[in-house]
């Protein structure tokens, strides 16, 4: 078991970064790996057998965020309202827009999220995003046309609700 041992050394910080991206919480990604890695355990011989066993990590990761019951799936909870208006070098504007993000990511649908974390996060090609997650490219197509769609109407619309305030 040594070889699993290696392997979890080297992958557990890539692991958990990115189901922290799925996920949106450290909490829940520490969790959702920990499940994953105790099933790679049980399986390690077929998982080291595959071409590329951090890609069939990388799929359970992706699959188990994905099959995850609602009562575990993130929860981002406001905590104040933001500040009427910021300077554009501030730290807490960046960190605003940033927190701004995570909620917008956290409000897709979970495959559209893993989209377009698979995409622009670890950023893979299309027909690697469409592998991971057995579906066919033009599916990946479409669900991350449909996220940055989601992503960009919000944001036109706070735009729109800030130009009316003002």
């Amino acid at each position: 078991m040594a070889d699993y041992e290696d392997f979890v050394r080297a992958h557990l910080p890539r692991l958990l970064r990115y189901a922290t991206m799925l996920t949106g919480e450290r909490e829940q990604a520490a969790d959702l790996v920990q499940d994953v890695l105790v099933k790679v355990y049980r399986r390690w011989s077929r998982v080291s057998d595959a071409e590329h066993p951090d890609r069939y990590v990388l799929r359970m990761v992706t699959n188990d965020y994905l099959s995850w019951r609602s009562s575990r799936s993130a929860r981002l909870v406001a905590v104040g309202d933001p500040p009427e208006a910021a300077r554009p070098d501030d730290f807490a504007s960046e960190h605003a827009a940033r927190e701004d993000m995570w909620q917008r990511l956290a409000r897709l649908p979970r495959r559209q999220r893993a989209v377009v974390v698979l995409r622009y996060y670890e950023q893979l090609a299309d027909a690697d995003i469409a592998d991971l997650l057995g579906c066919a490219q033009a599916t990946v197509r479409a669900h991350a046309r449909k996220a940055l769609t989601t992503l960009r109407n919000g944001l036109r619309l706070d735009r729109m609700a800030q130009a009316k305030e003002s």
